[in-house]
């Protein structure tokens, strides 16, 4: 597929080739406008899927209040869903606080074969858990169970926690029912059922009752109930009274499955003047004990399945073991609780008569799982051990069943918590780059971006990420993936080295002119060493100077600085006289030496002569023609360096002398490159940069 990218960022318009099914790669030097491809993509994407208009941050900043200038991307239509590997996706995916991979259940666990294992447990128990959660009494006995065992607050060895609602409920008696003396004539809304808004109404009007001898409500004379109306607010608070009403509400709710005697104590507690004692704490805690259990009991069948029983061995005996005996919980001993536990005991009997085929399905899922876990853990340790980290990872359970990826470091036997503390920058960068694979994977999207991921590594670490990512069983392979990056080595391994190990990709060199973006295609004939590169620029039909420019630079890998080497140094240099350094003394070049360097120079590009050369470079105008003429960036800078040799102090631009020196130390670095002659690898806004220096300077000089 063909897409277009105009107005974004710093590309005006440029056509970029994407080959269904296989790795992408683009190669460029930075500054050429790699992450603004893949901004540009996915913002067309969301775009289209969301409804949203993030494709307009994109434009120029010299296209700011443009009228008719907007980002567009055409022919990316097919693109239905992208994943892309950035800083982003690792700050919203990737290490968080309770596993390495958000999702990572779903990404290593939940496939079709697990969902299958879990719909054949799942209908197997279906009818016990549909009955249970369809019938509203067990429900609302549940929920209930639930409202009153928390009304206990945190458990403490008095029973009954100070701060609970049940203790500021009740440990001054019921107010409510048994209402203090003089305040008798406020029994209708004290025992109404929104008693405590009332209460708070009554206690919101309080600061204003001195104001006056009248009624801050109805503005009667109250002179002589003042005193009554203050007492409602002495033994009566807003906060107290509503609890009171729901504790009650729910006692009476489960009035009828307590036991009779039961039912007496309750309701002596609850109807009480003065308050509970040490008898009434421990009764009342027994009985919440027996209403957890019971609660549990309910819980349990309503949530039987794989995780309940997967940690067992045999079946029936743990099945049995959800039956409910009513004699053990003598409190809630009543007609109406024994209804409700025989429709328990009656569901798991059924299910005792398919224990068999329960039983076998539970040990299958149990394998997959198992299997899962292996499989994933293996594959991701693997790599960690073939890049030399020092870490492993595990899938483990939580009490939910939710597998989650866990990373456990060689040297102890816990998991690593505040991981991305521990994992020095390269680590994080590759866990990251690992568990990102797998979530595309599991997710399928169309179109795979992989934004500059691996210039950050080492060598070695560099190839088994690679290797990881396109050649191992789980990877890339197959997949399409656009890989921007201004890193070499990933298409010598995969392009030159090792095509019998890796699928060839589409591999394009982009180069930025001024905001077009072009292509051009890599294959394994454009990749040679340096030195094969400057050997054939040598030969070229070019200008016997831009042929010195690459005859240095071959003498320089090589190691060679014989007399050939010093003599086009010295030329470089603009000396009149060549020197030779020898023992850290500077002496001029004998005349014999000057031949013998000039022979063989001779013997390599022709015609050289080291007085005619050395006029070009000390001639700006000369120097200047030459460096328009030049066809490609690469031999412009080097003129460029020349010609500002003895200039050096008008020059105050870090761009230029950086990436001289960067430049000249991947030369060094790589031995495979591509030939500067047909691949711009100096940026353009290096060589900007380079013209306005010449024409300011030279065209100032020659004035």
């Amino acid at each position: 597929m063909d897409i277009r990218i105009k107005n974004c960022n710093n590309i005006d318009e440029g056509l970029f080739s994407i080959k269904e099914n296989f790795l992408n790669i683009k190669y460029a030097v930075n500054g050429t406008g790699k992450s603004t491809i893949s901004k540009a993509i996915l913002s067309f994407v969301n775009d289209r899927n969301n409804g949203t208009e993030s494709l307009k941050e994109l434009v120029p900043f010299k296209c700011i209040g443009s009228q008719g200038i907007t980002p567009e991307v055409i022919g990316a239509e097919q693109i239905k869903s992208i994943k892309v590997f950035d800083e982003n996706y690792i700050d919203e995916f990737i290490f968080q606080p309770d596993e390495l991979l958000k999702g990572s259940f779903d990404i290593f666990i939940r496939d079709d074969q697990y969902e299958k294992g879990m719909k054949e447990i799942d209908c197997l128990v279906e009818n016990i858990k549909k009955l249970l959660s369809e019938d509203k009494d067990i429900a609302d006995l549940i929920n209930d169970f639930v409202e009153l065992s928390s009304s206990f607050g945190k458990s403490t060895k008095s029973g009954i926690h100070g701060s609970s609602n049940l203790s500021k409920a009740f440990k001054s008696g019921n107010k409510v029912i048994n209402i203090p003396k003089g305040l008798e004539t406020y029994k209708d809304y004290l025992q109404h059922e929104n008693n405590y808004k009332w209460i708070k109404w009554q206690l919101d009007g309080k600061p204003y009752i001195d104001i006056s001898e009248n009624c801050p409500y109805c503005a009667n004379d109250i002179t002589d109930k003042k005193e009554t109306i203050k007492q409602v607010s002495n033994v009566y608070d807003t906060k107290s009274i509503e609890n009171l009403n729901k504790i009650v509400a729910v006692f009476q709710r489960l009035n009828q499955y307590f036991s009779d005697d039961t039912k007496k104590v309750i309701d002596t507690f609850i109807k009480n003047v003065d308050g509970y004692f040490d008898d009434h704490v421990n009764f009342l805690r027994e009985v919440k004990d027996q209403i957890d259990r019971l609660n549990e009991k309910f819980l349990n069948a309503q949530n039987l399945g794989f995780i309940s029983l997967k940690d067992v061995d045999k079946v029936i005996e743990s099945l049995k073991g959800y039956c409910i005996d009513l004699n053990l919980f003598n409190h809630l001993k009543s007609e109406c609780t024994q209804k409700k536990v025989d429709i328990v005991n009656a569901l798991i009997n059924s299910l005792l008569e398919k224990a068999g085929e329960l039983q076998g399905s539970i040990n299958k899922q149990k394998k997959l799982i198992e299997k899962l876990v292996k499989e994933n853990s293996n594959e991701i340790n693997g790599f960690l051990k073939n890049a030399g980290y020092q870490y492993n990872v595990n899938l483990i359970a939580d009490e939910k069943g939710q597998y989650k990826l866990k990373l456990i470091h060689k040297d102890i036997k816990n998991e690593v918590r505040d991981v991305k503390t521990h994992l020095s920058f390269g680590e994080r960068n590759a866990f990251s780059l690992m568990l990102f694979m797998y979530d595309s994977l599991k997710n399928k999207p169309d179109l795979i971006v992989l934004d500059d991921p691996i210039s950050s590594f080492d060598k070695n670490k560099k190839y088994a990420i690679v290797d990881m990512l396109f050649r191992k069983e789980k990877c890339f392979k197959g997949k399409t993936v656009l890989l921007l990056t201004h890193d070499f080595e990933p298409i010598v391994d995969m392009v030159y080295h090792h095509t019998d190990k890796f699928p060839t990709p589409h591999a394009v060199f982009l180069e930025n002119t001024h905001g077009k973006v072009i292509e051009k295609e890599i294959l394994k004939s454009h990749i040679k060493t340096f030195i094969d590169i400057n050997e054939e620029n040598v030969n070229l039909g070019i200008n016997n100077l831009n042929k010195l420019v690459y005859l240095r630079r071959l003498y320089e890998i090589t190691n060679e600085k014989g007399f050939p080497y010093q003599l086009v140094s010295n030329v470089f240099h603009k000396r009149d006289i060549p020197t030779l350094k020898e023992n850290d003394i500077v002496r001029p070049m004998t005349a014999n030496e000057i031949k013998l360097g000039s022979d063989e120079i001779n013997l390599k590009i022709g015609n050289f002569d080291y007085g005619d050369i050395l006029k070009i470079v000390k001639d700006d105008s000369e120097m200047k023609r030459l460096y328009s003429l030049a066809n490609n960036n690469y031999e412009k800078l080097h003129i460029f360096r020349i010609i500002f040799d003895d200039k050096k102090d008008v020059i105050d631009s870090d761009i230029i002398q950086k990436f001289i020196n960067e430049a000249f130390h991947i030369e060094n670095d790589y031995i495979y490159q591509l030939n500067p002659c047909s691949y711009q690898l100096v940026p353009q806004y290096v060589i900007d940069e380079c013209d306005n220096y010449i024409d300011l300077y030279l065209t100032n000089a020659s004035t």
